[in-house]
Order: structure tokens, then sequence, then C-alpha cells
């Protein structure tokens, strides 16, 4: 074996150098050029792709992930619709204390009625018929970034 090169297990997708990993290789791995395997790993590391193995020569690729499961994607979006009520719960807090000091307040009344009924959507997005699918996610008023 080349000293540069890595070992590539099709059934771990793993890799293993003989210096490093001397007892728990594989009796699966092919060797790999370690420039490709460089080149592999800088790629997934800006792309949203999993290692995989290719049929043809039993290296290593990059494919896609598989989609998750109703129950995963429902959990991340319900994860992402508390954050979103989370980052306005400060906008919200301080409308009302500033309405109850009796001056002006941040929010205009329409600006406030905008991030009410967007966080009601964000509330009642989970039993609509397109919850979990991301794309249909309430969206916020436009000016609502610059405020938070």
């Amino acid at each position: 074996m080349n000293p540069f090169n890595v070992l590539f297990s099709a059934s771990t997708c793993g890799a293993y150098v003989p210096g490093i990993n001397s007892t728990d290789i594989p009796d699966d791995v092919i060797e790999i050029p370690q420039g490709y395997w460089i080149s592999l790993l800088q790629q997934l590391a800006v792309t949203p792709k999993m290692i995989g193995v290719s049929a043809t020569n039993g290296y290593p690729i990059l494919v896609d992930p598989p989609p998750p499961s109703p129950d995963a994607a429902a959990d991340a979006e319900r994860a992402w619709r508390t954050a979103q009520l989370a980052a306005t719960d400060g906008l919200v807090a301080r409308d009302r204390d500033e309405l109850e000091d009796g001056g002006g307040t941040t929010l205009t009344t329409e600006q406030y009625a905008q991030l009410q009924a967007y966080r009601r959507d964000l509330r009642d997005w989970p039993q609509g018929s397109f919850f979990p699918f991301s794309e249909h996610r309430p969206v916020a008023p436009g000016w609502l970034i610059a405020a938070i």
C-alpha cells in the first residue's frame, strides 16, 4: 500500500489508515488515493451530501441523503417554529411594556398587528395541511428581520 493512500470500506462508508486503525480495519477495504479522499471531504464540507459507494468500483462518492422521516421533518419544523416565536417574544413584551408606561411604542399599531398575526400563523401552522413542508412556512412581515 502506498503510505499516502487511504483505505475505504463500503460496509462502513469509513476511511481507515493502517498506522492509526491497525486492529479495526474491515475486511472489505479498498485502497483510495489520498488526494481523491481529501477532494471528497472538501466537497462534503460545502454540499448537503453524504458519502455513498459507487456500484461500479466501490469507491466512495457523494450522494444525496435520504429525506428525513415524517416525524423527523415535523420535529425540525416545530423547532424552527419555536425559535421564531422565541425570537419575537421580546418585541411583543417591549411593545406591551411601552404601552403600560403610557409613552409611545417602538412598533406602529399596524406592525404590532402584523407581528401578532405572524405569531398566530406560527402557532397554527402544525395543524395545517402543508405541515411540515418548509416551503410552506408562515412568512414573516418584511420589516421584522431589521427589528429583531
